[in-house]
């Protein structure tokens, strides 16, 4: 029996080439039971007719389900559905749902997180993307990283690649960061005092497990980093938000019962601002009198591009206080989330057992995959480009910001990626942010960052890691418009470009 070839068709919103969409389609088919064993698929031809597609992408598709055995090629009379093709399940699939279940009672812990940050997936497509934290297209080195993926995959990497782990981590990956990456930030470390993790959050969150309970207080930055807030939230610790100024997190404010402090000194997150080498000193002699630890969130070192970065505090630590957390998610692109904790060994094997307790280690293919980017040069190299980039498109926002009056309350004295900004009294940025988002802008309003959102409503972030030079001066200009119009009108509206 034929299949009739009306039941073929490519879904617009799928991903991946041709020949694989169609390869999915067959095989989709088959296992939902719609194709059975013994029927035969329309020829190569006909498929390529119907489909709009070149025959030779139908028959190397048909060619790749041949060798999966969901087909079987018999000579001249065609394709057909194999007899080992994979069988759909016996019984009807169902949906579910809360049922009878009173899930407010049977949750013991609450997790989902308060107010955050909420970035659309879209981004790209908007004209003015002014948004935190994503890829540029147009920087990454994405040839370089497609050779390095392939050497990992090769058969010497075979291991590297498959191996459960356990608890380690790619021994080729943590000699590079120990010999390579850590001595750029003035820091020496053994290899049993480094742990990758699944990017600088997965760092934070095993800090937090490992050396926080209920009893022990924390001090954080206000305004800091939301997910950072929600981690200390869930581990029910009690919690102390330090404003901070123009220079950082003030020692001198931190309560004496503090126990850790979270603390992001290179390119404070979000105003940007760098503590300066005497607060530095300052926090570790603070740590030392009042026996605290301090979680140092270095993201973004390497976009220092205005001066040389400051020392890290972990390299002026002589007394094994700080934990330091490092990321290549900003550097590299955020969906690698590879990152890398480094502390004394004591602390370093208690939260590589918890991450194995978790989630054992991050993928060996990606590991060995960084590797090769790194040792190879590829990763210096990048920095560079984007480091360059960044300078540029710095400028331009500068001067787009003065022309336009708008008002600065931390730009990054020695680079990152961002500027944080104040919009008059009275405007609420979140709405702002909605009514330039209408017009193809992106920006991301600053209350979810403060511990009382309410008190802070007129801040709000530009970046410009992801949007072009050419762009910056006139997604500026709307924004200028838009809360001059605000002001006016008592509710934000875009001017046309006349105005």
């Amino acid at each position: 029996m034929s299949i009739n070839i009306e039941t073929f068709f490519l879904d617009p919103n799928a991903e991946g080439t041709l020949q694989s969409r169609i390869q999915q389609m067959v095989a989709q088919g088959i296992l939902e039971g719609r194709f059975r064993r013994g029927e035969r698929l329309p020829s190569s031809r006909k498929m390529a007719v119907h489909l709009g597609v070149s025959r030779i992408t139908v028959t190397l598709a048909y060619t790749e389900l041949v060798a999966d055995d969901y087909l079987v090629s018999r000579g001249r009379s065609g394709y057909f559905v194999s007899d080992n093709a994979p069988e759909p399940p016996a019984f009807p699939a169902r949906r579910f749902g809360a049922g009878t279940v009173d899930w407010n009672r049977a949750i013991a812990q609450r997790h989902s997180p308060g107010l955050s940050l909420k970035k659309p997936s879209d981004w790209a497509s908007y004209r003015y993307p002014f948004i935190y934290g994503q890829a540029d297209k147009t920087l990454f080195d994405s040839a370089n990283w497609r050779l390095c993926a392939l050497q990992a995959l090769g058969m010497r990497d075979f291991a590297a690649m498959t191996s459960d782990l356990y608890d380690g981590d790619d021994p080729q990956l943590i000699e590079f960061i120990a010999r390579q990456t850590l001595p750029r930030r003035g820091i020496l470390a053994n290899t049993d005092e480094i742990l990758v993790t699944m990017g600088a959050q997965n760092a934070l969150w095993l800090s937090a497990q490992v050396l926080l309970n209920s009893r022990r207080h924390a001090a954080i930055e206000d305004p800091c980093y939301p997910a950072l807030r929600n981690i200390l939230t869930q581990s029910r610790c009690q919690l102390h938000n330090i404003s901070v100024d123009s220079d950082g997190l003030p020692p001198d404010a931190l309560p004496h019962e503090t126990d850790v402090v979270f603390t992001t000194p290179s390119h404070q997150c979000p105003t940007t601002a760098t503590m300066p080498l005497h607060r530095r000193r300052a926090l570790l002699e603070r740590a030392d009198a009042d026996d605290f630890l301090i979680v140092e969130d270095d993201y973004e070192f390497e976009m220092s591009f205005l001066k040389s970065p400051s020392p890290s505090l972990k390299s002026l630590d002589q007394n094994g206080r700080v934990i330091y957390v490092g990321s290549f998610s900003k550097s590299l692109f955020p969906g690698l989330r590879l990152g890398y904790l480094v502390g004394p060994e004591p602390f370093i094997r208690e939260a590589r057992a918890l991450r194995a307790s978790v989630l054992r280690h991050p993928p060996g293919h990606i590991q060995r995959t960084v590797s090769y980017y790194l040792s190879l040069g590829h990763y210096d190299a990048l920095v560079r480009r984007m480091s360059k980039a960044y300078h540029e498109r710095r400028k331009v926002m500068d001067a787009a910001l003065e022309k336009n009056q708008l008002t600065v309350a931390g730009e990054g004295a020695y680079g990152g990626s961002s500027v944080w900004l104040r919009a008059p009294d009275g405007i609420d940025a979140t709405q702002l942010a909605e009514t330039l988002r209408a017009d193809g802008v992106l920006i991301e309003a600053g209350a979810p960052f403060f511990a009382n959102p309410q008190g802070h409503s007129a801040y709000f972030r530009l970046a410009y890691s992801s949007i072009s030079s050419g762009r910056i001066a006139e997604g500026v200009d709307l924004v200028a418009r838009a809360i001059r119009s605000y002001q006016k009108n008592g509710r934000p509206h875009i001017a046309s470009a006349s105005a």
